[in-house]
């Protein structure tokens, strides 16, 4: 009996049309109804009409392809009928044939249309939309399905998947697709213990092509969804649909044979484990002959123009590919638990000869125990084995004539156009996207979580940070996460390729804030500021290769000061501030280092660098802190095309550093090269007024003037410095500089402005092992400031805690409260390590009954206990005692 049709409604305002609908009514699956409001809107006008051959449906369609045609004609016809050009006939006709269940399409030799319609007929692409739709749904189908049985095929061939795991390398470029695919066979293959034992070439390249097979189908359902809901613009509006469409699907050919060709191979590794001959060679048999047909279709296919008749040739393609994998599908099926369901009394002696041969060996018979299978695999392996049964009996004991009609209907399972292929398929994604069958959460790359002793630590941390800022009298600021994508691009020099872009959502193009300045420039910009002196504490995120100390995302502290101000003064306070914040934050002895981008474009001219490679090299001198000379020696002349020569001078001046007076005095010494060049003398006399004023205010021992300084970004234009902690191995853990052109790049007003930047991820690595260094000499730091416990020692009385600890919350004192009748409880709770609670507010059945408390502090060596205190008067006695 046939399964009674759905309903598809077309034509509804505010609806869209998928690739799924078209291929349910295309199947027969569904009928379908025009919608009221579409209905009301046809012409009821006599219009002209002009007579033509029917539909124009290529000669060669499959019943499949003839109603997936005339399904997508059908919505064109209504999205098409904003002039009223659009009788009732045409599309009623049309929905008629599309309802009847006569197998026999009858369209009539003539079709009398309006013009309207006839620009419809002529220009919608119906037939190749409508291809493309049905290819785009057994391609979605197929791309999940297809995973499922190849890790099936992973556990017939014990292969290893461990390599599945190196595919993200962490650095933001690899493969997204390939990556995917092996995350989803690692969730079928959770638990396996038949995979990661042999290495298997056609288990490994698994992800990458699956994974391009996912890439080609997701372009053909993005450009199947905007055909399929587009209507026909009459002037021209619809031209190079034929030739985009073909374009997408002429670019699955090769991802499709890579998938049929790896999925026989799969199949071929699986027919050794077989063991009834007659099945094995059915199934080998059978695959062949579809791998034959794989590939003269493919030749074929290639050779064809003509978008219409290569999406035809294309869905044949795709059957053929569907049932080779299908036949792996029972293959793997029959290998992992039915080999010996249909093996032969001769075959099965020999099997039980061979299991008598180990059992003097402890080993082998251990690996002769039922093989587990993952925990995806194991569901779709029942479902498998619930979908069919032996035949033997109905095939008057013709074991063949069973072999192939259980084969068949495995093959069924695996049949889209089956009426149990939705189960099958509601199966495999319930399985890929259930929580359950995942290995544990884990974080992205780059990224930390904060509990306990360490948001301690960091709290104490910012709490420093805004005080000092606040002291040196900056008011708060805070930007959006994101910005426009036009805002953060050309500012950050080579590392504006570490800028994290959002995906195009159909609007703005934005980008993840790269750090804090450019957008304190923005905002300054866009509110006409000249003078603002501020702080802003917040994260930004850099798609750069995580290492120790370095991170994807991570909180920045800027301070800033934008407007005209007295010479070199903002440039003095903000290394100021970075001093007084290192010190104040005790993170142990550290170095401020300090240069002046008009001393090292002065340095580069004389050298001989062109002026247009000034920003080039200098992000390759910023490197010396970690490289070699000669290694960025190297990148200046291979790379970036300077003489030998003139990297070498480069070299001589970059070495120079030491403390900032002292090689000022040296810097400028009479016939000192820095002295003839402008922009150097110009650095060098800026540099005096803002040493004196360090040395003055006594933090210059703090600072080393370093020549091979050069902060990488390309808004400097002054003054550059950074802070590097001595003896702990996780780079500069602050930087700054001036930028006097940054908030004009936004705005109609050039605004001087100077700033800094406080690393705190890396400080609060410093102060992490420092506190571990502490705990170990020390109690265990209190990860809760919570100062009393209230203890209600009865069941079922939260009225009671919920009283007393409200009235502690109110008097500001910081309370949590336990019901439990088990004494032990309490106490551990309030002595367990690093949570520490000093007091606590015992209320048991004496104190319930007598309408007392009792106060007990327990912290060793100052233990002391309060009984009998009144109920109104116990907060007042606490606050004594706190």
């Amino acid at each position: 009996m046939a399964a009674e049709r759905s309903i598809i409604t077309l034509g509804g305002k505010g609806s869209s049309f998928s690739s799924s609908s078209v291929y349910k009514i295309a199947s027969g699956f569904a009928n379908v109804r025009i919608d009221s409001s579409a209905t009301e809107r046809l012409s009821t006008k006599p219009l002209p009409l002009i007579k033509r051959s029917s539909f124009g449906i290529p000669e060669g369609f499959t019943n499949e392809e003839i109603r997936a045609t005339l399904v997508v004609l059908l919505n064109k016809l209504l999205l098409s009928n904003s002039s009223g050009s659009v009788r009732s006939v045409l599309p009623v006709k049309i929905l008629e044939i599309l309802n009847s269940k006569d197998e026999t399409l009858d369209f009539g030799d003539e079709v009398e249309v309006t013009e309207g319609e006839n620009v419809v007929l002529e220009k919608s692409c119906a037939s190749l939309v409508g291809l493309c739709s049905v290819i785009d749904h057994k391609a979605t189908a197929l791309s999940r399905i297809v995973d499922t049985v190849a890790a099936l095929s992973c556990e017939v061939t014990k292969g290893d998947i461990t390599s599945f795991s190196s595919l993200d390398s962490g650095d933001g470029f690899g493969n997204k697709d390939a990556i995917s695919v092996a995350g989803d066979l690692k969730v079928l293959l959770n638990g396996s213990k038949a995979v990661g034992k042999v290495e298997v070439e056609e288990v490994s390249k698994i992800p990458r092509i699956h994974g391009k097979f996912r890439d080609v189908v997701r372009s053909v359902h993005s450009d199947a969804r905007v055909e399929l809901n587009s209507g026909v613009i009459k002037a021209g509006g619809n031209s190079g649909i034929g030739e985009a469409l073909g374009a997408t699907l002429s670019a699955m050919l090769m991802p499709i044979k890579s998938l049929g060709e790896c999925s026989f191979l799969r199949a071929k590794l699986c027919f050794e484990s077989i063991v009834n001959g007659n099945l094995r060679n059915l199934l080998l048999e059978k695959s062949c002959v579809e791998y034959e047909n794989l590939k003269s279709a493919l030749k074929f296919t290639l050779v064809e123009e003509d978008p219409c008749r290569l999406a035809h040739k294309l869905n044949e393609y795709l059957r053929v590919v569907w049932r080779i994998i299908s036949l792996e599908a029972a293959t793997a099926y029959f290998a992992l638990a039915g080999g010996d369901l249909f093996a032969t009394k001769e075959e099965l002696k020999s099997v039980d000869a061979e299991k008598e041969e180990l059992k003097g060996d402890k080993k082998k018979k251990k690996n002769e125990k039922r093989t587990v299978l993952g925990k995806g695999t194991s569901v779709i392996f029942q479902f498998i084995k619930d979908g069919f049964v032996s035949n033997e009996a109905a095939s008057g004991g013709d074991q063949m004539e069973s072999l192939k009609q259980c084969v068949d209907q495995i093959l069924n399972i695996f049949n889209p156009e089956g009426h149990g292929f939705d189960e099958l398929l509601a199966k495999v994604k319930e399985i890929v996207e259930s929580n359950e069958n995942r290995r544990l959460p884990k974080l992205p790359k780059g990224t930390r979580d904060f509990a306990q002793e360490k948001m301690i630590i960091r709290e104490k941390a910012f709490s420093i940070i805004q005080n000092v800022f606040k002291k040196h009298g900056a008011t708060a600021l805070d930007t959006p996460v994101f910005e426009l994508r036009e805002t953060l691009m050309g500012k950050y020099g080579e590392d504006s390729k570490l800028i994290y872009d959002l995906a195009d959502q159909g609007g703005e193009l934005c980008s993840l804030r790269y750090d804090l300045t450019v957008p304190f420039a923005r905002h300054c910009a866009m509110n006409g500021i000249t003078s603002f002196k501020k702080y802003q504490i917040a994260k930004v995120y850099r798609r750069d290769n995580p290492s120790h100390g370095r991170y994807r995302e991570f909180y920045q502290c800027d301070f800033d000061i934008a407007g005209l101000s007295e010479p070199m003064g903002p440039d003095f306070e903000v290394v100021k501030i970075l001093t007084e914040l290192l010190d104040k934050l005790e993170i142990g002895d550290y170095v401020v280092k300090l240069n002046h981008r008009k001393l090292l474009d002065g340095m580069l001219e004389i050298c001989g660098v062109p002026a247009e490679k000034f920003r080039t090299i200098c992000s390759s001198i910023d490197k010396l802190d970690k490289q070699s000379f000669e290694q960025v020696k190297k990148e200046m002349v291979e790379e970036k095309g300077l003489s030998a020569e003139i990297a070498d001078r480069i070299g001589s001046f970059v070495k120079e550093q030491g403390a900032p007076m002292e090689l000022l005095t040296k810097l400028r010494e009479e016939g000192s090269e820095f002295l003839g060049n402008k922009s150097a003398k110009e650095a060098l006399d800026e540099l005096s007024i803002m040493f004196e004023a360090l040395e003055r205010s006594k933090c210059s021992h703090r600072v080393v003037f370093d020549l091979s300084l050069a902060r990488g970004l390309d808004y400097y234009t002054g003054v550059i410095f950074e802070a590097v902690c001595i003896g702990a191995e996780v780079g500069s853990i602050a930087a700054g500089g001036r930028y006097d052109n940054l908030i004009g790049m936004f705005g109609k007003e050039q605004v001087p402005a100077v700033g800094m930047s406080l690393g705190i991820e890396r400080v609060f690595n410093i102060l992490e092992k420092k506190q571990k260094l502490e705990e170990k000499k020390t109690r265990v730091v209190q990860s809760t400031e919570t100062q009393v416990l209230v203890s209600i020692m009865e069941d079922n009385k939260l009225g009671e805690a919920a009283e007393l600890a409200s009235q502690l919350w109110e008097a500001d004192i910081n309370a949590e409260y336990l019901v439990n009748k088990r004494r032990g409880k309490h106490f551990d709770r309030a002595t367990s390590t690093g949570s520490e609670i000093p007091w606590m507010v015992i209320v048991g059945k004496t104190e319930l009954s007598e309408g007392v408390v009792t106060l007990k502090k327990i912290l060793k060596g100052s233990e002391e206990e309060v009984p009998g205190v009144p109920r109104d008067s116990f907060v007042a006695e606490l606050l004594k005692r706190l």
